[in-house]
């Protein structure tokens, strides 16, 4: 994956802002760098005292991550149509940080090809390619 832009962006870095989704199913703590339409980078905090956090939400987690990095508008919602070449880890460790990294491939009209990776103490710890559509919701 390729590093995420430097340039200096003004953006709100709470992902609440940009999707309609609510603790306890919004797994993205901070947007940590945002070039819309392009890529975003986001932090996942596991709670010290959290019992279980399946790897499989990381993909939940890139796929939050690169709705807002396909630019949702007020009003717009996401789903998460497919994922493939997905590689996860055994586990996930309570007080975990893990920093999720996300790239936007190709856009298809309302379609959006991502690929997504999070890394934990440094090391690729999942990856996946995601399909999103991105619209308004009925």
């Amino acid at each position: 994956m390729r590093p995420l832009s430097r340039e200096a962006t003004l953006f709100n870095p709470d992902p609440a802002a940009y999707l309609p989704h609510r603790a306890p199913v919004l797994f993205i703590d901070r947007i940590t760098a945002l070039d819309p339409g392009v890529s975003a980078a986001g932090l996942v905090q596991i709670a010290s005292d959290c019992r279980a956090f399946p790897p499989v939400l990381l993909i939940e987690a890139m796929a939050q991550l690169g709705g807002i990095a396909a630019g949702q508008q007020e009003g717009e919602g996401g789903i998460l149509a497919a994922f493939e070449r997905a590689e996860l880890p055994p586990e996930v460790r309570p007080g975990d940080r893990v920093m999720v990294e996300v790239r936007i491939v190709k856009g298809f009209g309302k379609l959006f090809l991502v690929e997504g990776q999070a890394v934990i103490g440094g090391e690729v710890a999942a990856k996946a390619q995601l399909t999103l559509a991105i619209g308004a919701v009925q």
